[in-house]
């Protein structure tokens, strides 16, 4: 068990930390989410009901937990980083046994004031335990192979569950995350070649455990005109919205696609594609911008930070809020099949809100708690 002091003369003042709070990331969370709130105003067609209104309510409930996660002592997140990521993955497989079937796929559980996603809660759990993981083990032992069985197993288990649900996007997130901070942890590029050679071999395996729908999804990414009204109707609808968009748009709740609901699920997966086409391609690289600044940000205060726990804690939230973002934008114009992944802050959903603001909440303690470092052995100052 990690180690706590006692002396309160070594632990860092309320008013110290509410000073060390990144407002001005907070400020560019809230802008994003002004976005969010917008469009799905006019996903309604100029009413606050049923999305727009549910999702700023939600927001307002999860801000003040955000900056509360951000307060606690890191010490305390690394203790439990274990423990979270082994009640979020009983919830995954929770979902096989008393999951909420939706859209054709087992991802939620009913707990009765909202469908929650456990999925989604992997995400950040993951993250907190690699980067425990990754914080203990010395840079020498992260290139022995027996060490990365642990992280292997931590990434390969969740990835499975969830493919099995099916969801492939989600899945796609966790590998990648998962990846991302056995990079940044150490693991050695000879690795990723092996594993990447390793998965070239298995994919003639991969294509013949495919779901049917999940193969017709990529038939349909290489040839979208293949089956217009059907596979494909999702797809061409989206370029067709992108492109109507033009440099400036359509004007706020003009959007001939969206309002005569040929864009399929304006509301989640595609209101990236609404935004074009309302905001056009100016607004479209405005919220992009506001993505990338989050993400420096997020860099930013991450290699801030003296503890090798809380660098890579800061690195793998930025790295997975830039997976969330680049995942939609690529899916909904095509460079990528579409796999079903929202665009955080934006698109409609309870669970992917709360889950990413409560990963800016980490963000931010990684901040605030810069100057604590955490050694291997579980003991830990304030400099």
């Amino acid at each position: 068990m990690l180690g706590l002091t006692s002396d309160a003369g070594r632990d860092q003042r309320l008013a110290d930390k509410l000073r060390g709070i990144q407002w001005g990331l907070i400020l560019m969370v809230c802008a994003i989410s002004a976005i969010g709130f917008a469009m799905l105003y006019s996903a309604g067609n100029g009413n606050w009901q049923p999305w727009a209104s549910k999702q700023a309510l939600r927001f307002a409930i999860a801000v003040l937990p955000m900056i509360g996660a951000g307060l606690i002592d890191i010490r305390h997140w690394y203790r439990l980083a274990y423990w979270i990521y082994g009640a979020a993955l009983l919830l995954v497989v929770a979902v096989d046994v008393r999951g909420t079937i939706g859209m054709g796929a087992q991802r939620w559980i009913d707990i009765g004031f909202m469908q929650l996603q456990p999925s989604e809660v992997m995400k950040i759990a993951l993250v907190l335990a690699l980067a425990r993981y990754f914080h203990s083990v010395s840079t020498d032992s992260v290139g022995r192979i027996r060490y990365l069985i642990i992280p292997a197993l931590l990434i390969l288990i969740p990835t499975a569950l969830v493919l099995k649900q099916p969801d492939l996007g989600t899945a796609m997130m966790l590998l990648a995350s998962g990846i991302v901070l056995c990079f940044l942890g150490g693991v050695r590029l000879w690795v990723f070649a092996t594993g990447a050679v390793g998965a070239a071999v298995a994919a003639p395996l991969a294509w013949s455990v495919l779901r049917d729908y999940q193969k017709t999804r990529l038939y349909t990414f290489l040839d979208p005109d293949r089956d217009p009204l059907g596979a494909g109707y999702h797809i061409l609808q989206s370029k067709i919205a992108f492109g109507s968009g033009g440099l400036f748009g359509k004007g706020f709740l003009e959007g001939t696609q969206s309002h005569l609901s040929f864009l399929p699920e304006k509301q989640t997966d595609f209101i990236f594609t609404m935004i074009a086409e309302e905001l056009g391609l100016i607004g479209g690289l405005a919220l992009l911008g506001l993505y990338v600044l989050v993400v420096a940000y997020g860099f930013a205060i991450a290699l801030g930070c003296r503890s090798q726990f809380g660098r890579l804690l800061g690195l793998g939230i930025a790295a997975n809020f830039f997976l969330y973002a680049f995942i939609n934008m690529a899916m909904v114009m095509g460079v990528i099949p579409v796999v079903g992944v929202p665009l955080p802050l934006i698109s409609y959903g309870g669970t992917a809100m709360i889950t990413v603001l409560f990963g800016f909440g980490l963000l931010m303690n990684v901040g605030i708690h810069r100057d604590v470092r955490i050694s291997r052995a579980g003991e830990s100052r304030l400099n």
